[in-house]
């Protein structure tokens, strides 16, 4: 039943287990020797849960994540049943008992010498830090990545594009972000380019263009929730393009908006300080070709 400000009340957090299925939520997961604690030896997915028309859970664009789970694990030479994990998570999807969205994430650990592989399902409430960013926006910062644009080119050791578990370089981004009264950060490459931000694709845009920053030599992770953007805004009178741009070209668009799976596309209200002006109508065009 809804709580006394009328929201509804918090749900419990659902936690279902590769070969095992649904656990209680606070079930131990993984061994002190798991690659995932001891080297951050694996990779994850981020996704939205909603209910649908039919009154069923379901992952948003989980085709798009599974696919890219897929190469992530591929990359990291780690076994990856699309299968089994079409079952975890629709089994976990079923035990989330609250109409509210929620975050999902699936994490594939490299395991142990004697266990193998680790992989779990977590589907957790949408944080109020979320929420409230989507209604006030973004005041974000620049941060130095220290590559050059086209580091990852020839280096396929440095698993560009894939969402691997070692995530440490990107919360040391969020708590400078926070240290400097910021909500979030663009990285720029080490000759002056946009990249990404830590846990989300950068886009803008120019009239009706959209911008984003190219994959593959950058390094930089195609998101999910950006592509399916530019596919549905090529339909809706939108021309969109990729292109490596400067932070002053940053400044100089339209509307900068960081686009994640979770929280969505969320618009830019302050880059390194200087104030943006906000277009509602634009932003809510955005948001519904993301499906939010």
């Amino acid at each position: 039943m809804p709580t006394t400000d009328g929201s509804s009340p918090a749900a419990a957090s659902v936690l279902a287990v590769l070969g095992v299925g649904v656990v209680a939520a606070d079930s131990p997961v993984l061994r002190a020797d798991d690659a995932a604690a001891t080297r951050g030896d694996g990779c994850f997915e981020g996704c939205r849960l909603r209910r649908g028309p039919d009154g069923a859970n379901a992952v948003d664009k989980l085709d798009a994540h599974l696919a890219r789970m897929t190469r992530s694990a591929d990359a990291l030479a780690i076994p990856f049943d699309e299968r089994a994990w079409r079952r975890l998570i629709a089994e976990a999807a079923a035990a989330w008992n609250s109409p509210d969205e929620a975050a999902v994430k699936l994490l594939l650990s490299r395991g142990t010498p004697t266990s193998g592989p680790t992989g779990f399902v977590l589907i957790t409430p949408l944080s109020a830090e979320s929420r409230r960013l989507r209604a006030t926006g973004l005041k974000v910062i620049t941060l130095a990545r220290g590559l050059e644009s086209g580091a990852f080119a020839d280096a396929p050791w440095l698993l560009g594009g894939v969402k691997t578990l070692s995530y440490a370089v990107n919360m040391a981004a969020f708590r400078e972000a926070e240290r400097r009264g910021a909500d979030d950060v663009v990285f720029l490459s080490s000759d002056g380019l946009v990249l990404e931000a830590p846990t989300a694709s950068v886009v803008w845009s120019v009239g009706r263009t959209l911008f984003t920053t190219p994959t593959g030599a950058t390094g930089i992770l195609g998101g999910t929730t950006q592509q399916l953007l530019f596919e549905r805004a090529a339909t809706a009178g939108w021309t969109t393009a990729e292109r490596l741009v400067t932070l002053d070209e940053l400044q100089a668009a339209d509307v900068i908006w960081l686009v994640s799976s979770v929280r969505g596309p969320v618009d830019v209200v302050e880059l390194d300080g200087k104030p943006r002006t906000r277009h509602p109508d634009l932003d809510s065009e955005i948001r519904r070709l993301c499906g939010f």
